[in-house]
């Protein structure tokens, strides 16, 4: 009888034995899968890591590139500011210019039909590059205005009188240079 219980004990252990290795095993079988998965969310975390920062790069190669754009758009808006300013001044030197030559032609023209000889001819019909017809035109572009306009001779009508050396003139348009004449001015105020 001793032997019975000592065989039944004994299988009542291998049973156990047996019934924990199965569960053992399950769980072996379970942590092998949780290994293989942590180590490939391991992999996908460092390649997700490695995008990052590849991505990182990218964007402060835009910031850089947007930075070196923006360096260029001040860089071009003071060279344009710069060149409208020396366009100004030009003009402006350019309208005394001819403020000073108009009263000092007028003059020797008339000096010269006192002694029978012919008027000079004006600016635009002696040379061209003395015409500020050009300049009008530039200007033009950048205040959307037809100023070469002001370049043409004024029209006369008929009743209009005559000058001294025949062609008509208009009293009102004395300077055609003159802003107010116009109520158009090429040269800011």
């Amino acid at each position: 009888m001793a032997d019975e219980q000592e065989i039944m004990c004994k299988l009542e252990s291998i049973k156990e034995i047996r019934n924990k290795t199965m569960q053992m095993e399950k769980i072996k079988a379970r942590l092998k899968a949780e290994f293989e998965a942590l180590e490939s969310e391991e992999r996908h975390l460092k390649e997700y890591k490695q995008e990052m920062d590849l991505l990182l790069q990218e964007k402060m190669a835009h910031v850089e590139e947007l930075r070196l754009i923006h360096a260029d758009i001040n860089v071009m808006e003071n060279t344009i500011k710069q060149s409208e300013n020396d366009l100004n001044k030009l003009l402006e030197s350019t309208r005394r210019l001819h403020d000073e030559y108009k009263p000092l032609k007028e003059h020797v023209d008339a000096l010269r039909m006192t002694l029978g000889l012919q008027r000079l001819p004006d600016l635009c019909e002696e040379e061209e590059k003395l015409s500020l017809e050009p300049a009008c035109h530039v200007i033009s572009k950048f205040i959307g205005m037809h100023l070469y306009a002001l370049c043409a001779k004024p029209r006369v009508g008929p009743g209009t009188p005559k000058s001294q050396n025949g062609s008509r003139m208009n009293e009102e348009m004395e300077n055609p240079w003159s802003p107010a004449t116009h109520n158009l001015s090429p040269w800011p105020e």
